[in-house]
């Protein structure tokens, strides 16, 4: 996990970048999400993507739910496996200056106090889900929005595993996003159910969350 007001790319940014983050702040406002297709810097996207390629399947580990002693591993809730990002890679250093410059730019327009990033590569083998869930419970201060881009050169609408992002609890039809080779999708945490649909090939995403600040009494939080 990143403390991004104190990154080294977070003062950075350039004209390209603040007019689509301009564009996902207004869809925030909005609607609540943003979804962008292909509007991943390329460098960005090629970079996380070469480097997905390097990674040795062993350092997946099998995805849960839950932070800390409240964490576990449930097939009923999920099957895909997932790679945490620490930044020491050169792939995960632009994807965390990338998402810093976000957070300055966010944090700035619509006040939302973003404080910290932390973000894992995923992996869904054929078949893999993620049943419908929230990111963040309401009112617990956690994970404040969500950050999605995939990895996935050439995808078909056929080859399936979409993203379904819910309006409300009584969403039963979504809306659907394809996989597609560097596209963004950002919502808020608290707001959206949402779940991904098995797909008929191995499917690659990387996951990001902001979270705020509520450290209280010299107890961090968010944990590091």
């Amino acid at each position: 996990m990143v403390a991004l007001k104190n990154f080294p790319g977070a003062s950075g940014g350039n004209t390209l970048d603040e007019t689509l983050f301009g564009l996902i702040a207004d869809d925030l406002v909005n609607q609540g999400y943003s979804i962008r297709p292909g509007a991943l810097p390329e460098d960005i996207s090629s970079s996380l993507y070469a480097h997905r390629l390097e990674l040795n399947n062993s350092k997946y580990t099998d995805a849960g739910i839950g932070r800390g002693v409240d964490f576990l591993r449930t097939e009923f809730v999920r099957t895909d496996e997932i790679c945490w990002i620490n930044g020491e890679s050169d792939a995960g250093r632009k994807w965390v200056e990338w998402n810093a410059r976000l957070q300055r730019f966010l944090n700035k327009k619509l006040f939302l106090g973003l404080f910290s990033f932390e973000s894992h590569f995923a992996h869904y083998s054929p078949g893999a889900y993620y049943k419908r869930h929230y990111d963040a419970f309401r009112g617990e201060a956690n994970r404040v929005l969500s950050v999605i881009t995939y990895l996935n050169p050439a995808w078909l609408p056929t080859d399936g595993g979409e993203l379904v992002i819910y309006n409300d609890d009584k969403d039963r039809d979504g809306i659907k996003v394809v996989p597609l080779y560097g596209t963004l999708v950002i919502f808020l945490s608290e707001e959206f159910p949402h779940e991904v649909l098995p797909s008929s090939r191995d499917r690659h995403s990387v996951a990001g969350w902001f979270r705020v600040n509520t450290s209280i009494n010299n107890k961090i939080d968010p944990p590091r």
